[in-house]
């Protein structure tokens, strides 16, 4: 782009820059080096399962609403890093 934006752009305003007008210069070039070092990072995926959990535990995560299953597996992801020295890898979480 031949300049700066004074705020960001919004989703329509974006889509209607040309691809040639974008300024990449900001932005280094991805060399032979860089994909020798790069290394594949897969999200740590959750398992379904079917658990008992009391009903005043499940209540208070619906209370907050949607994702609360998420949130309850952060809950217990943050008690196993507690326990484990924070050697658990964090990932995205499924199950919403």
């Amino acid at each position: 782009m031949s300049g700066r934006y004074d705020s960001p752009l919004a989703p329509e305003q974006i889509a209607t820059v040309r691809d040639e007008d974008i300024d990449f210069s900001d932005i280094p070039e991805l060399d032979e080096d860089f994909w020798k070092r790069a290394e594949l990072v897969e999200p740590d995926r959750t398992d379904q399962i079917t658990i008992r959990v009391k009903r005043s535990v499940l209540a208070y995560f619906k209370a907050s609403g949607r994702g609360y299953q998420t949130r309850m597996n952060r809950v217990l992801e943050s008690y196993v890093r507690h326990r484990m020295g924070d050697s658990v890898s964090s990932g995205e979480e499924a199950g919403d």
